[in-house]
């Protein structure tokens, strides 16, 4: 039997009240604990590593309460799926948030706007931790259930990237924001330059006033 048919029948047996939504606070708690687990496996390993062994010894916790709060390796995938998007979100927040106390609703020159913007869309960390993010993120279109967890999420990153196009008063499409630093890391990766200064510096050739 391989590892997936062993994950999936681990999930089998899940305890009902898993499936029904019945958890405690102490057990969302520690759902989501597994569920951060899920994440950090997938960030770092990428999806292929995941599985219910995996995660129990990453969060501390025995086998059977992974297979308790999560039915099958799809729900763990979607709930890692969830909880990446989740910490992204949760980053480009921080990020607007800073813009409204730098910019106190004055706007901002091109460079500045496309600095703040490219802060908005890429996630924290160095250029390691940023290409390790987009290798999964191509990774996980290989995933249905991450995918979609990460698909269902991603609307609301694009309403914070439009919050801090506002803040900056950039007349452009949150997507297109979104896209042309997509395009930046990409070719800053592959060519082996710095992701941040390279994807601000291409947002400021395509905002109005820049350069």
């Amino acid at each position: 039997m391989t590892a997936a048919r062993d994950e999936n029948a681990a999930g089998a047996g899940a305890h009902p009240a898993a499936a029904k939504g019945t958890t405690t606070a102490k057990g969302e708690r520690r759902r989501a604990e597994l569920a951060q687990a899920a994440a950090a496996i997938v960030r770092e390993e990428g999806p292929g590593a995941l599985t219910h062994r995996a995660v129990a010894a990453r969060a501390g916790a025995s086998l059977s309460a992974t297979t308790y709060y999560f039915t099958g390796l799809d729900d763990l995938l979607t709930a890692a799926g969830q909880t990446i998007v989740a910490s992204w979100v949760e980053h480009a927040r921080a990020v607007a948030a800073q813009a409204v106390q730098d910019l106190r609703g004055a706007g901002a020159p091109p460079d500045q706007a496309a600095r703040l913007l490219a802060s908005a869309v890429l996630p924290p960390g160095d250029d390691d931790a940023v290409r390790a993010h987009y290798e999964h993120l191509l990774g996980a279109g290989r995933v249905p259930a991450l995918a979609r967890a990460i698909a269902a999420g991603r609307g609301e990153l694009d309403e914070v990237v439009a919050q801090v196009v506002r803040l900056a008063g950039a007349d452009v499409s949150p997507a297109l924001v979104v896209a042309v630093v997509d395009g930046a890391v990409v070719t800053a990766l592959t060519e082996q330059r710095p992701v941040r200064p390279g994807a601000a510096a291409l947002l400021a050739q395509v905002l109005p006033g820049g350069s």
